[in-house]
This record gives C-alpha cells, structure tokens and sequence, in this order.
C-alpha cells in the first residue's frame, strides 16, 4: 500500500478538528503535544498552566492512572458477555459515594450516551414522552439530546419540539429573578410550576427534568438556594423523574460534596456522569434506582464497562481519595474566589464572580451597571492570558464567562498566579479602552476588536515548524520527576 509522506497544512488541520471539537483560540491554535498534572506543552516545549481541561480530573497523565490502565490493557481489554469482576467492583465504588436508592449502575462511553439512556429510562418508566429543560443548556451532541438543547437550536436550525419545554435558567445575575429578590430559589422553581400547568392544558405529561445541578454550560450558574428542592417535588408530583446532568462536575469538583446534586440537599432519581471518570480515557455511566432499571427491557454496550476502562476509573478514585483532591478542591476553590473578589473593585469590566469549588465562572461585561456582556473583552482576555502561559476559556451563552476548570491538582500557587495574571491582563484592556473613548460612548457603541498584537501567531504560519526544540524536547514532563 503506497503511503503519502506530505505534511499536512494549518487549513487542512484545522478542517480536520473542527469537525471533531471546537478549537480552543482558533485565531491562533495551540498544538499540543504532551501534558503532566496541571501542565501542558506546545510542539515548540513552551509549557502552559492548564485551567480549561476539566477532563483531565486528576491531573494529565497521572501515573497511577497510567499504570492502571497500561497494566489492564496488557492483560485483557473486553469482556463483552462474559463476567468481569472489575466492572462490578468499579460499580461498588461508585455506588458507595451516592444515597442507598441509587444502587443500579449502567456502563456507557461518553456523557451523550448516558444522558440519551437517561432519556429512555425515563419514558419507560413514565410512560410519557415530554422532557423539560432549562434555557441554554446542552445535554449532548447526539439526536436525541440536541433535541433538548436549547443552547444549540438556532446554531444547528434546530426547531423546538412540541414534547420540549423550556424554563428559565435560574441565574440570579442575569436572569429574569436577580440576586437581590425576595427567595430566588423558590420564583425560579415556580417558573417550573407554571410550565407544568401549560402542559396540563395541553394534556401533556412530564417524563422528566434534566439538568446540571451546577450549570456549567450555562455560565457556571450556581442555581439559588432550595432551588432544586422545589423543581425536584413539582416534578415529581406531576409524575416525571428528575435527572441531575452531572457529566462535568462529579467526583469532588465542587469541593463542599462528591456529587454536585448533594450540595443542593436532594436526591435525583437518575444520575450520569461522564468527564471526569477516565480522566481522559473515555468511559460515563448511568445510576439510577431499581424501580426504573427494571423497566428497561433490553440494554447492551460492547464497550462500555470494559476492563480498561473500570481499572482507570478505580484508578482515578485511587487519587481523589490517597491525594485528598475533593478537600483540594474546596480550599483551592476558596483561593481562586476570594483572589479574584479581591481585586473587583478595581475593574469596572469585571461583573460577577461565582462557582464552586475547582470549577469558577467570571463574568466579563462593558460595565457594571449595564451588566451588558462583553464578548470581544473576555475573548482579548483569552488571547492575553495565553501570550502569559495561561489557558483559560471564554464560555456561556454570550462567550463572556472565563471559565476555570483546571485538573483538581491545582494549587492555591496556581491560584495566585492565575489572578494576578488575570488583574494584569484585564486592567490593559480597560485601559485600552479608556485611552480609545469607549468608556463615554452609549453602551450598545462600546465594541472592541481584537488587536492583532496580542496573537502568539498568524494563521498563515504552519503549525509544523522547524523551529528548534532542543532544549525544549529536554525538558521534563512534571510527573517524571516523582517516584
């Protein structure tokens, strides 16, 4: 078989990923080569502290990890219908962290397929077919859960199905109910309770409601206080389940808990869990009560649950406990919010500051009092942050949100450096924009455009350049570096 030998361009490349994944500072990509706990490395050796691989749980490339999964593969990599202990101890481990009723594991691939086996089991259980959910949210990248995503209906030309209901995301910032209402938790739980009444007049019936009990997708919204109680009892009362989407923030993100639905003092009645179990090898999976998996008449996965898998998930519970990340998480946690309250005052681009434990959302806006998202702002901030050797995302509805989500190695020095970067970096803008007359324009005049300065690179260069990497390939990855 005859092989080509032709390097691939920038356009080729970056035609090949887009398609794959959404490329993280497309105007000028990182090739990343290689990765250790909260670090990664670019194909020139330049190291970068990583705040956006939320994946990556414990830490890129732990050896533990490594070990658990190398070891696995050589021994057995499928067990498809055939006993595998493994897999029920994995599941034993699970099942201790969560309330006795949720006791029946079910083994997938990815956070899609455990939130569309979600769906299912709700309407097998319910016997009705309507799914309600918040606006904004994603769920998955499959039929089924685009369906049920707002955040991606005008982007794909999706149309609203008449058995989807939307209600309003309950963000005390910028929603319909802010934070200085009387019991946000309970007016946003009965935006719930309205659209339950809808669907009665309707004759419609709820299976289910799904969402992130912290909605990362949504700008890292921390729902208001009773929140869930209340939507979780309405539902129930109108006969559906309530499923907590914890696809990206499980496994002692948050800090305070294990579970992120925990901190809201409730119990779902199915739980799915994607991210951080493999810490980058995939695997998800669905717990659920023993009442609704007996209604499933037929499930089967060939690789989901496979021996490789399990052992990187007990591997990665390994770590959490032995390194104490959740305890980590939470004074970590308590660092990145308190430094970054710290300097706010200061910036009159910086809005509002929340999150939980190892996974925090800063609002970037054209002022204070507006509250008006500023998009261009946070992705110039993206792009600064990054020539400084940081990585953070600019996400949420409006792409307005620095988003910091780093693997739960993250230090309170990696907290410290990251604000003091981010003060640094943000005060430019405002100043730049001061010094442009921004500041006294009416706020629908205020756009910035991001300088081309500011970009480690143009399009037209290559990412396979020939610049030299001696000393870089030299240098040694974080891990190497322990027993």
């Amino acid at each position: 078989m005859k092989t080509s030998s032709r390097s691939i361009s920038l356009a080729e490349s970056l035609a090949i990923q887009r398609r794959t994944c959404k490329l993280h500072f497309e105007a000028s990509p990182l090739k990343i080569v290689r990765a250790s706990r909260q670090y990664m490395y670019d194909d020139s050796g330049a190291e970068y502290l990583d705040c956006i691989s939320i994946v990556s749980h414990v830490g890129h490339c732990h050896p533990h990890v490594v070990h658990a999964g190398q070891e696995q593969m050589a021994r057995m990599t499928t067990s498809a219908g055939f006993l595998n202990d493994t897999m029920v101890d994995y599941a034993k481990r699970i099942v201790e962290t969560l309330p006795d009723k949720l006791c029946v594991c079910f083994f997938v691939n990815s956070g899609s397929e455990a939130n569309d086996l979600a769906l299912r089991l709700a309407r097998s259980y319910t016997k009705h077919d309507d799914v309600m959910v918040v606006e904004k949210s994603y769920h998955g990248n499959i039929a089924s859960l685009l369906e049920i995503s707002p955040k991606r209906w005008k982007q794909m030309g999706i149309e609203q199905k008449e058995w989807v209901h939307v209600v309003p995301c309950p963000d005390t910032y910028r929603g319909i109910y802010k934070e200085d209402s009387d019991n946000p938790g309970l007016l946003y739980a009965n935006e719930v309770k309205k659209m339950i009444r809808k669907c009665k007049d309707k004759k419609r019936t709820i299976s289910a409601f799904i969402c992130e009990p912290l909605m990362t997708v949504c700008g890292v919204v921390v729902p208001p206080q009773n929140y869930l109680k209340y939507v979780y009892r309405y539902i129930r009362e109108a006969g559906g389940v309530c499923i907590a989407d914890e696809v990206q923030v499980a496994l002692g993100r948050i800090g305070e808990r294990f579970w992120s639905f925990q901190a809201h003092d409730v119990v779902p009645d199915i739980v799915t869990v994607g991210k951080p179990l493999g810490n980058g090898h995939p695997m998800a999976m669905l717990v659920t009560t023993k009442e609704i998996a007996d209604t499933l008449r037929e499930f089967s996965s060939t690789f989901g649950g496979n021996p490789v898998a399990c052992a990187v998930g007990m591997a990665v519970l390994d770590v959490i406990r032995n390194e104490k990340l959740q305890a980590s998480a939470k004074s970590v946690g308590k660092c990145l919010l308190d430094g970054f309250r710290a300097i706010q005052p200061k910036h009159p681009m910086m809005g509002d500051i929340r999150g939980m434990g190892m996974i925090i959302g800063v609002e970037i806006v054209v002022d204070k009092e507006s509250r008006k998202p500023a998009k261009q702002a946070a992705e110039i901030l993206s792009y600064k942050l990054k020539e400084g050797k940081i990585l953070i995302a600019n996400e949420g509805p409006d792409k307005n949100v620095m988003i910091i989500s780093p693997p739960m190695c993250f230090t309170c020095d990696n907290a410290k450096q990251v604000v003091q970067a981010f003060d640094l970096a943000l005060a430019a803008i405002e100043q730049g924009a001061l010094e442009a007359g921004l500041a006294s324009l009416p706020h629908e005049q205020r756009i910035l455009n991001i300088p081309l300065d500011i970009l480690s690179s143009n399009l037209d260069k290559g990412l396979d350049s020939d610049s030299d990497s001696e000393s870089s390939s030299a240098k040694k990855a974080r891990y190497e570096e322990m027993d």
